[in-house]
């Protein structure tokens, strides 16, 4: 009788970004005096960082397809725009508002993947200029003026689930994930399943510490839950791995690419219909700038959570690690009143950081 051995792999990538975030955790609890890992703190940080996971959620679907989407940022002001005015001005119905939003999102971003498709434009160019036309369109819609709807459309980016709520929710994942763990057939998976259901539970009883878990939170593990099954257990999610990994051979094997750039372009136009109400809704107005740069720190966090540029590798939860790290930096420095400028020399050093692992990680192999 022989032996079988078993290989296991191990995430090296996602223990090392999880180090880092507990190691930048650990500075500036130190720094701040442990103002930083106070419940109210960690749940202004989920709050904060909401919106570009929001927006890196779909991202990554792009980014794995080899595509680029550099119209995400202005295209989310001009929707937070759209929604505020159908809401404030037109005096829309609240539910008809979100849905015209989310619609025109997915419609814009259809419109860009044909762009992209029937004339064989580079997706940065494509992308670009939407960025240009919708930066203009927020500017002529907004007049420069801020609009600012009423609290029952900003309960999206400010209000709280209740405690009670936040532990059955918990109670029903844990449930979920035990029984995945039942299922694992071997010990590592079991040990995954487990770890997962204490740290939910953990993030539960720290947001309930305060106020509760933030609703646009809640949101954005609803939608990372959703899209991650979709890119992991769906024909089209696989599709878009084979496209980015190598489109010539996902050709020849009858994948349809033009297809599925189109609707990958237009989830991600509807998340960012998503995204643009919860900005609005979170800083409590549309103005003439929102927006401006996030497409560069949804793209950022997606990378630093471990999607290639390359395209055929990412994950939504890595991108929600990412977007955690970069909002981390972001509240942590503002706590130590850091002098502006280094937030963004810091957070560029770590992308080309990330990025330069990913490609030694590619010549390595």
């Amino acid at each position: 009788m022989t032996e079988q051995k078993v290989k296991i792999q191990i995430p090296w990538r996602a223990l090392t970004m999880v180090g880092a975030l507990l190691l930048i955790w650990i500075i500036f609890s130190l720094t701040t005096g442990g103002i930083f890992l106070e419940p109210r703190n960690l749940s202004l940080l989920m709050r904060q960082m909401s919106v570009t996971a929001i927006l890196a959620i779909g991202m990554v679907l792009i980014i794995v397809t080899a595509e680029i989407d550099l119209s995400v940022g202005a295209m989310t002001g001009f929707l937070g725009a759209v929604s505020a005015v159908l809401f404030v001005n037109h005096n829309w119905p609240l539910w008809a508002t979100f849905a015209v939003t989310i619609l025109l999102g997915a419609l814009l971003g259809h419109l860009q993947g044909h762009l992209r498709t029937w004339f064989n434009i580079p997706s940065f160019i494509v992308t670009l200029g939407g960025m240009l036309i919708f930066q203009g369109a927020l500017l002529g819609l907004t007049g420069g003026v801020a609009i600012s709807p009423t609290p029952d459309y900003l309960f999206v980016g400010q209000s709280h689930v209740g405690k009670t709520v936040g532990w059955v929710i918990f109670g029903i994942v844990a449930l979920f994930f035990i029984y995945l763990a039942v299922k694992a057939k071997t010990a590592a998976g079991r040990l995954k399943w487990i770890g997962l259901a204490v740290l939910v539970g953990v993030f539960v009883a720290v947001m309930n510490a305060y106020e509760g878990i933030p609703f646009p939170v809640l949101l954005m593990i609803v939608f990372a839950a959703l899209f991650s099954i979709l890119a992991q257990q769906t024909p089209f999610g696989r599709h878009l791995y084979a496209i980015g990994g190598n489109r010539e051979a996902a050709f020849y094997s009858g994948i349809n690419i033009n297809r599925h750039v189109v609707l990958v372009f237009t989830l991600m136009g509807a998340m960012v219909g998503v995204a643009g109400i919860v900005l609005t809704a979170r800083v409590g107005s549309a103005t003439s700038d929102a927006g401006r740069m996030m497409e560069l720190d949804a793209i950022a966090a997606s990378v630093i959570g471990g999607t290639s540029l390359m395209g055929g590798r990412g994950t939504v939860w890595g991108a929600i690690l990412g977007a955690l790290v970069m909002a981390s930096l972001d509240n942590g420095m503002s706590l130590m009143n850091t002098e502006a400028f280094w937030q963004p020399i810091i957070k560029g050093s770590i992308l080309v950081v990330a990025v330069a692992l990913d490609m030694m990680g590619r010549k390595g192999k």
